[in-house]
């Protein structure tokens, strides 16, 4: 992808997502975060790092590649740490390679699990 296309698309999203209260990734089929709204930089996430690092149960059940393959946005919801999650995958229309994943959710838990340390 050119870069002046991806920069067309990395606006579009902050544009759409900088105010929503949740961490959002704009992410691409490589599990690369290409960017990520204000909530997402405040709890310390970066770009041009991997999505799918850290620990597993963070991750169990990733619809990414499901949701590219289908173009269809794919949802599941789960409990994390005594908190319900519920964890999107949105293909980005008329691409193959992108789509924009938060869970709604993960505020409480990441808070929980600060007080624990």
């Amino acid at each position: 992808m050119a870069n002046a296309e991806l920069e067309k698309y990395i606006e579009a999203f902050h544009m759409m997502w900088d105010n929503y209260p949740e961490s959002v990734r704009l992410i691409d089929r490589t599990f690369t975060v290409l960017a990520g709204n204000k909530a997402y930089t405040a709890m310390g996430g970066a770009t041009d790092v991997k999505c799918n690092v850290g620990d597993p149960a963070f991750h169990r059940g990733c619809q990414a590649m499901a949701s590219l393959k289908s173009g269809q946005t794919k949802t599941i919801k789960t409990d994390v740490e005594g908190v319900a999650w519920e964890s999107y995958w949105v293909p980005v229309a008329g691409r193959d390679d992108l789509y924009v994943h938060f869970t709604n959710g993960i505020n409480e838990t990441m808070a929980k699990m600060q007080q624990k340390d």
